[in-house]
């Protein structure tokens, strides 16, 4: 058994890293309120977006764009990973970089070539690890996503798929669903799906909508500039799920380790006290032993 000191010293360090934790947990519980806020306020206009992005696909228009456009064939592959820029948040990074490697495993078994755009530092050390072709990065986002930070990095995506480098682009990030669930997900971004088309123009396959527009100055330039926004409140809304999910995952993270440390704390202080019991006993013994032996 150890001794009383070491288990002092044990109980001690413990206690010192549960006040860490703890506080951890509140910061992170003070940020997760702000960072739902943004996410819940991002959310509408995504998917207006996303309903105005089906609409025009779905318009009479001598002009189609790019975005609107599915490829015959699929030899290379974009794809933007969305994670955090640090740690201590359980699982959540784990989860959606698993997600994101098993893909890329079975699109490469077909032949097909990928290229990466890291959005959180996590994400970029571990691309780098694996040694994924990485073409854009964006870290250090904060606490508050900027779009204007994030812009650089996702048009060298949006450029590559113009360019024809890329036939398809996908993003990968973790969805908030509540402070307990945060569900990692594969979205196609580029080109825009006939399911999300049909999802989101209220729509089905048998009798679909007609849409029509009047373009000022003309349908080019309007439909460049709204895909272009499209794709960017895509991207942004899906940062804005991942911080919320990180806040709320790193809460209840440092709440288990928490409550783990005052577990340990009472099994140390258990231990602690049947030694010093087992010491009194031992001076009491000797005592008893030596007054007899008078």
């Amino acid at each position: 058994m150890a001794g009383s000191r070491e288990i002092r010293n044990k109980i001690k360090s413990v206690k010192n890293t549960q006040k860490i934790t703890r506080a951890m947990e509140m910061v992170a519980a003070s940020k997760m309120r702000k960072a739902q806020d943004r996410m819940k306020k991002a959310r509408p206009y995504g998917e207006k977006i996303r309903k105005v992005a089906a609409h025009m696909s779905q318009a009479n228009t001598e002009y189609r764009h790019p975005f609107l456009i599915a490829r015959d064939t699929v030899k290379r592959i974009g794809i933007i990973v969305v994670t955090s820029d640090k740690g201590l948040c359980g699982g959540l990074n784990t989860n959606i970089l698993r997600k994101a490697v098993n893909q890329m495993k079975q699109w490469q078994s077909e032949g097909e070539q990928i290229e990466v755009c890291c959005i959180g530092n996590k994400g970029l050390g571990f691309m780098s690890r694996i040694n994924a072709n990485v073409v854009s990065q964006v870290i250090a986002l904060g606490d508050a996503p900027d779009i204007a930070k994030l812009i650089g990095a996702v048009k060298v995506v949006l450029d590559g798929y113009i360019e024809d480098r890329f036939d398809r682009v996908y993003i990968f990030y973790n969805r908030f669903v509540n402070t307990m669930k945060q569900e990692p997900l594969m979205e196609q971004l580029l080109p825009l799906t006939d399911e999300r088309i049909q999802k989101n123009s209220g729509s089905d396959s048998k009798s679909r909508m007609t849409w029509d527009y009047i373009y000022e100055p003309e349908a080019k330039p309007v439909i460049d500039d709204i895909m272009t926004r499209y794709v960017e409140a895509i991207v942004y809304q899906a940062v804005a799920e991942n911080m919320a999910s990180e806040q709320s995952a790193r809460m209840v993270a440092m709440k288990a380790a928490s409550d783990n440390a005052g577990n340990v704390i009472d099994e140390l202080t258990l231990i602690y006290n049947k030694s010093r019991q087992a010491a009194i006993t031992k001076e009491l013994s000797e005592i008893v032993g030596g007054a007899a032996a008078v």
